[in-house]
């Protein structure tokens, strides 16, 4: 069988034919998907895409399903996993009652429910108020925010406190040259056309930020729309596919899915538990 993972981020298979808007790993192909996807018609028996729906604005939705229908073979499978709204409004929902009777830990809660839901779909800066919660010195409800992340937010809050670490202990060097080098690495490193922004500051003056934030608003971290099980099925009727599920993250029309570990880890917990998991089938050719 012949396998695609459109936008598939850092999370492929070897089996499978990757491709996103750049590589991200060896055998994984560059390609700006907003242009369509570069295979001809039914060339695969099964698409897979996961959190990767919800970067495109509305309206470019419809087009990317009908490119994928395009190029999957008859009777082929589609599989999207994308962040579940009827989840997170339903649990929104139950923690605010909570929080309002005074608990706690719903208070806290509720904060980072809010962050998960709004924040990726708001914010103008890499990371958000997300990584600035992640990156406390200790996160209160810890366990919370890993039940409904997974293990990808594990290593983000072990990266952002890493970062931190570094920060402070530049902060206690006390050679000023050195202080400057290092700071002037770090700057080189981050941003390696740091020139060409220094004379655009220059020019833009205060226009300069709004140019900041439409770039950061462009480069698909960002959330462009949210989906439940209703909203998505409606979408992919729309566009030809039949036979539409909701899945789990185990449960699958492909055989032996969970041998590829996309929606799973190695151990078997779930990759991100606050998924929600559609798959539908090409029935025409």
């Amino acid at each position: 069988m012949n396998y695609l993972n459109v936008g598939c981020g850092y999370r492929f298979h070897p089996d499978w034919t990757n491709i996103d808007f750049v590589s991200t790993g060896q055998g994984v192909i560059a390609h700006n998907l907003t242009q369509g996807i570069p295979f001809p018609d039914s060339s695969f028996d099964v698409i897979y895409n996961s959190h990767f729906l919800e970067h495109l604005p509305k309206a470019e939705a419809e087009p990317f399903l009908k490119e994928c229908y395009r190029v999957l073979r008859p009777q082929g499978v589609l599989r999207i996993v994308v962040p579940d709204l009827e989840e997170v409004v339903n649990s929104y929902l139950k923690l605010l009652e909570k929080a309002k009777n005074g608990s706690p830990k719903a208070a806290a809660d509720y904060e980072w429910l809010l962050l998960e839901w709004y924040d990726t779909t708001v914010r103008n800066i890499v990371g958000g108020e997300m990584a600035k919660y992640l990156a406390q010195d200790e996160i209160l409800n810890e366990e919370f925010v890993f039940e409904r992340c997974g293990k990808e937010f594990k290593n983000l809050i072990n990266m952002l406190r890493k970062q931190r670490q570094d920060i402070e202990l530049l902060q206690t060097v006390k050679s000023e040259p050195i202080k400057t080098a290092v700071k002037e690495i770090y700057r080189v490193l981050r941003y390696p056309s740091y020139r060409r922004e220094t004379l655009l500051k220059l020019f833009l003056g205060k226009e300069y930020t709004a140019l900041q934030i439409g770039r950061f608003r462009q480069s698909g971290e960002v959330h462009q729309w949210m989906y439940d099980s209703y909203s998505l099925n409606l979408l992919l009727r729309k566009c030809g596919w039949e036979n539409i599920k909701q899945c789990t993250s185990v449960d699958s029309y492909i055989p032996n899915w969970t041998r590829f570990n996309l929606d799973t880890e190695a151990d078997g917990t779930i990759y991100r538990p606050n998924s929600l998991y559609m798959e539908a089938i090409k029935t025409s050719g």
